[in-house]
């Protein structure tokens, strides 16, 4: 390739933490990738225009899906990553919405590098969409709405419907762990509990989800996954959008 790199400093790095489950990092960067081509539009080119990225994957975050059970173990595992990574980033997100039960706690660590978490993504996407009620699929922690969910003040932003049939729901993120999401009998399953809901609105609260989701007839499939990766490739660009916003004005006013 012989394009000359960008006149203006680096960019802002990014982080991702995975483990709860791997392909779920994989999906979180490969949307970060989407939206960072998506927001360069025709001038993007390819390899060194892609945002500067550091995943760390620990399987002890799996652990995850039982965390009543397991709290102290993840959250020893999860300390350690935070660490880790936010030393070598400007701006990072877990790709598990179960694990962002815990960012009260990291924000408590003072660590430094942005963490961007789940919930405030979300919740500034209710915000623009002015959305009045929604449906939650998610692992069984998230979706009981208690102590161990990551969206339990979600109620006081919208009204907030779960499916009937949480274990089953949770069973089948379990088996999206296990099998892969090229399991030919996981689509169904999901678009069976899709159909039960009444909200037109079904918020994918589960980084394994989205992996096997598809056109959901009337129902409108938010990717919460998708509406961090859009967050995390926007605080990427922000430096470059800006310079290069700066420099077209200085060009047309020479």
């Amino acid at each position: 390739m012989t394009v000359q790199p960008r006149n203006f400093g680096p960019r802002p790095a990014i982080g991702i933490v995975a483990g709860s489950g791997p392909e779920a990092g994989i999906d979180l960067w490969a949307k970060v990738l989407r939206h960072t081509s998506a927001a360069l539009g025709p001038g993007f080119r390819g390899d060194i225009d892609a945002p500067r990225v550091t995943v760390l994957s620990e399987p002890i975050l799996g652990l995850s899906m039982d965390l009543a059970r397991n709290e102290a173990v993840v959250w020893e595992a999860l300390k350690g990553v935070a660490a880790a990574i936010s030393v070598r980033v400007d701006h990072w997100a877990i790709a598990c919405n179960t694990l962002n039960w815990f960012a009260p706690r990291i924000a408590d660590l003072g660590l430094p590098g942005e963490f961007v978490s789940f919930q405030s993504v979300l919740a500034d996407f209710i915000a623009t969409s002015r959305l009045t009620s929604v449906g939650l699929l998610g692992a069984a922690p998230v979706t009981e709405m208690g102590a161990w969910s990551a969206y339990r003040s979600l109620a006081d932003l919208v009204e907030v419907e779960v499916p009937a049939d949480t274990a089953a729901l949770h069973s089948l993120i379990h088996d999206v762990k296990r099998l892969g999401s090229d399991e030919p009998t996981l689509r169904p399953r999901l678009q069976f509990l899709a159909d039960q809901m009444q909200a037109d609105t079904l918020l994918l609260a589960c980084t394994e989800l989205p992996l096997i989701a598809s056109a959901a007839g009337t129902k409108r499939l938010i990717d919460v996954t998708d509406l961090v990766a859009r967050a995390l490739a926007a605080r990427s660009l922000a430096r470059t959008i800006q310079e290069e916003t700066t420099s077209t004005r200085q060009e047309t006013h020479a």
